[in-house]
């Protein structure tokens, strides 16, 4: 994999917006359970705000997700990897 990191912050705020529409979270729902507004939000989703990596955790946990995952995979293979998974608040 020969991404800039550039190319990976996107790949990975994809990843999280992703993983977000198939468990039908809102970014509003995000946004309350980390504590910050939904316009912070969507600029973590939309890569105009770096995160953290306890930020990346939070994040993961919300979702379901191995932080790993959000890292590593595409959105098309995390989507497989968690089809089986409950959809729960």
């Amino acid at each position: 994999m020969n991404q800039t990191i550039e190319e990976r912050i996107r790949t990975v705020a994809a990843n999280i917006r992703k993983i977000r529409e198939y468990r039908d979270y809102t970014q509003e729902y995000l946004a309350m359970k980390l504590g910050i507004s939904q316009n912070a939000y969507s600029k973590i989703e939309l890569a105009y705000t770096r995160i953290t990596v306890e930020r990346l955790i939070q994040i993961s946990q919300i979702l379901e997700v191995d932080s790993v995952d959000l890292l590593q995979s595409t959105s098309d293979e995390l989507i497989r990897l968690h089809a089986g998974h409950s959809k729960t608040y």
